[in-house]
């Protein structure tokens, strides 16, 4: 087995905990290897690190998968952490058939992803080590879950950087990818085959609980509405208008049939246009709404456009409580890794100030149980999420 020895005199995340370990960080790597090859991490001083799965094509060099230098990294591994990753989601998932199953680095098998829609599973393998075991993984999970099917969404740019191919399809069994779940006495269906991410925002599941209470006899405005998920918890929690607008019609047809499926096919509504565009027309309008919801994909995915996103999220924020009178409600989220909790809060300070409001907090919250953080790897912290009362 190869080994990679860390370079002297550098502040090294994984020795901390961190499961990357970048090129950069590298003294020497003795020994041959194959790309996707398990090896060794050492310090400089020879000290035993962890062992994971090597690619040089990637700036994230190694991805660690065990800090047990007596752990083979075989089947029994792969059954042990996916074992300890469904006993997890039995204790933190209710109400629900449908949640995150694997979440990478924060269930320690880093670039995997799989997903539980119903009696189906969605797989994701990101990086080159961890694809080398799809196949053992899909049978590890065909073993312990016996799904109805699985299907592989790895047409993720990020697969990429890896040389890795982008494809999709079915792994086991063959099944209509528009499927239906449940959640929290909710369905929606879910596009597993073309829909955002593997087909659902699963992680805004708790988000969206806290619309109770503050939904009731409000008229909404759900932006970057998706499939309509936010929309119809806000009906079921007794708003009597919702506005749904996005920019994707396919989105949009799921939204309305979501919504007819779930009895508010008249309380809600969905239009096709950019959120920018219609915040900006709904103000010429003097249009006002009692509760505003703002849940963007990400207007960045590295540091070098985060000022770039800054100012978008700053402008859909400003906007939305400019329609809001005074005591209405915002809920406002972003998925931008790079745009850290701090950073998010001040610039919605900012936009308040440019807006001429107040912003009272009413709770801060972030991505749902299922999506744990590993606090050893800020990466796995990325959504957040803010309920405000705007004044």
């Amino acid at each position: 087995m190869a080994v990679v020895k860390l370079a002297a005199n550098m502040r090294h995340r994984v020795v901390s905990g961190h499961p990357w370990v970048y090129g950069t960080e590298v003294a020497n790597i003795a020994g041959d290897f194959e790309p996707g090859d398990i090896v060794e991490v050492i310090d400089a001083k020879g000290k035993f690190l962890g062992r994971g799965y090597i690619n040089p094509a990637s700036q994230i060099l190694v991805r660690i998968l065990t800090r047990d230098r007596s752990e083979e990294i075989n089947r029994a591994f792969f059954a042990g952490r996916i074992k300890a990753a469904l006993d997890y989601r039995d204790r933190v998932v209710y109400n629900t058939d449908s949640y995150r199953l694997i979440f990478a680095e924060a269930d320690f098998l880093p670039a995997l992803i799989v997903d539980k829609y119903g009696d189906c599973l969605v797989v994701q393998t990101l990086a080159l080590g961890i694809d080398k075991f799809k196949d053992l993984i899909v049978d590890i999970l065909d073993e312990f879950l016996n799904p109805a099917g699985i299907y592989e969404r790895n047409d993720a740019s990020v697969r990429e950087l890896e040389g890795l191919p982008l494809k999709t399809g079915f792994l086991k069994g063959s099944f209509e990818p528009h499927i239906e779940i449940n959640e929290n006495g909710l369905v929606f269906l879910v596009d597993l085959e073309g829909g955002q991410k593997t087909g659902y925002f699963l992680d805004q599941r708790e988000n969206r609980l806290a619309l109770k209470g503050i939904a009731k006899d409000f008229r909404v405005l759900d932006c970057f509405c998706h499939t309509g998920a936010f929309s119809v918890y806000a009906a079921k929690y007794g708003a009597r208008e919702v506005n749904g607008i996005d920019i994707a019609a396919p989105a949009l047809a799921l939204a309305e049939k979501n919504a007819s499926r779930n009895g508010f096919g008249g309380i809600c509504t969905f239009r096709e246009g950019n959120a920018f565009d219609e915040l900006r027309a709904l103000e010429r309008n003097k249009e006002k709404y009692d509760l505003i919801i703002l849940d963007p994909p990400a207007f960045t995915k590295s540091k070098r456009t985060l000022e770039g996103a800054v100012r978008g999220y700053k402008e859909i924020n400003l906007r939305a409580m400019k329609l809001l009178p005074p005591g209405g409600f915002l809920v406002t989220c972003t998925c931008s890794y790079h745009l850290t909790e701090t950073r998010f809060l001040e610039v919605l300070m900012d936009a308040a100030k440019d807006a001429g409001r107040q912003l009272r907090l009413v709770e801060l919250r972030r991505q749902s149980r299922d999506h744990p953080m590993l606090l050893a790897s800020n990466e796995t912290f990325y959504l957040k999420c803010a309920y405000f009362q705007v004044w």
